[in-house]
């Protein structure tokens, strides 16, 4: 065998071979990819972490093992090579001959090889005579081990034979008794199946009850918030057409500059008139018929959002086509005051589009799954009856739903001029 191969040394000697290159690692230049990762990493924590890769490439690149001699070489060797001091433990002498190769390094590495044979041959005999001291210590334990469970094991057996004795007598006094026990389990298997077909019908019965509480008091709780809702509604829409029935009245006696008198006959005419109209849901028939309702205290103006911008605008998209009218309208809301709500279908989009209401505009989408006439339908409804409300669309059944429901359409020819 070859004794200057790396993988023939001792395990000692490998490990001070890979210390004492991990020490120097950080000075040699040009090292290969896998060592230069943790060149960087502390000498103890070289050693530790890449041992196994230090060792992998010194045994297949002499190079290397030239590089890290060389870099070891002065502390060990004079200048002219005459002087070698070589470290007096046999395993770092033995890996110093092996990495710095003196003069004569073999012949080194082998006497220090030899020194630490030499050197372990007791420390193994001792190891030998203390683990044969242990395996007495052991056999001993264990026939005391056996001793002890043989004798519990005759104890167990004994018990045994005592307790089968008494289990055969037992036996013996249950089948005496036994005839009166199977009349009386009887009896109370029969007792109990009566309880729990008893406890059964009153649990039936229970939860018909719990059952009748529970919807009583969702219809409670239904109807409570039904009627408040109802309240809730009554009193807006009162409110709302009180509201509209002051600013009219004060707005009529300042363009009349009435008296502060109440009942007169024109007042009641009119009042006849504008009922007669209201009930008939007649429509606007131009922009200044349109203007004229527009100047009126408290006006609702309702616009369907895509039937007048896909009229107006066909050839743009959506977006455009929704800015474009939102742009249009916000002069007609700040100049006249209306109360202007543009209601644009979403009924077929899981996502809300976006659009920013210009002041004095509200805007809305219709609910998923829910079209924008139902939403006119329903914005129309909720006013008090009495409030001027204003519908642009050219939808037909929209128009006829609104007017059934005392509102007037704005046609698309009456609105497009004031849109500009």
């Amino acid at each position: 065998m070859e004794v200057s191969a790396y993988a023939t040394l001792p395990d000692t000697v490998r490990g001070r071979i890979v210390a004492l290159t991990a020490g120097v690692l950080p000075d040699v230049v040009r090292l290969p990819p896998a060592l230069r990762r943790i060149a960087d990493f502390a000498p103890a924590r070289r050693a530790k972490a890449g041992g196994a890769m230090i060792a992998s490439v010194l045994e297949s690149d002499d190079e290397v093992r030239e590089k890290v001699g060389s870099h070891l070489r002065p502390a060990y060797v004079s200048e002219g090579g005459e002087d070698v001091a070589l470290p007096d433990d046999p395993a770092e002498a033995a890996a110093v001959a092996w990495l710095v190769r003196p003069d004569g390094w073999e012949v080194s590495l082998k006497e220090a090889l030899d020194r630490l044979e030499a050197a372990s041959v007791p420390a193994v005999d001792a190891e030998v005579a203390r683990l044969r001291g242990k395996l007495a210590a052991t056999e001993d334990e264990l026939r005391e081990v056996r001793a002890d469970r043989k004798a519990r094991l005759d104890e167990l057996k004994a018990d045994n034979t005592a307790l089968r004795r008494k289990l055969g007598e037992a036996r013996a006094a249950a089948r005496e008794a036994g005839t009166g026990l199977d009349e009386a389990l009887t009896e109370a298997r029969e007792a109990l199946a009566r309880a729990e077909d008893e406890l059964a019908s009153r649990d039936r019965q229970l939860r018909q009850l719990r059952s009748q509480i529970d919807k009583l008091e969702r219809e409670a709780a239904a109807e409570r918030r039904t009627s408040k809702t109802d309240r809730e509604d009554a009193s807006l829409r009162a409110r709302f057409l009180l509201d509209t029935l002051l600013d009219a009245a004060g707005g009529l006696r300042r363009e009349l500059a009435l008296p502060p008198v109440t009942g007169t006959p024109g007042e009641r005419v009119e009042a006849e008139l504008a009922s007669a109209d209201a009930a008939a849901g007649a429509g606007v028939t131009s922009s200044a018929h349109l203007e004229q309702f527009l100047a009126m205290p408290r006006v609702r103006l309702i616009v369907d959002g895509y039937n007048v911008s896909k009229a107006l605008w066909p050839d743009s998209a959506l977006d455009a086509q929704r800015l474009r009218l939102l742009r249009a309208i916000a002069p007609i809301a700040a100049r006249t005051g209306a109360e202007t709500t543009v209601v644009f279908d979403a009924h077929s989009a899981s996502v809300r589009p976006t659009a920013v209401p210009p002041r004095g505009v509200k805007v809305l989408f219709s609910p998923e799954g829910v079209i924008a006439d139902d939403v006119i339908r329903d914005l129309v409804d909720a006013e008090p009856a009495g409030r001027v409300i204003l519908v642009a669309t050219d939808d037909a059944q929209i128009i006829k739903d609104v007017r059934r429901a005392g509102a007037r359409n704005v046609p698309l020819s009456s609105l497009s001029p004031l849109l500009g």
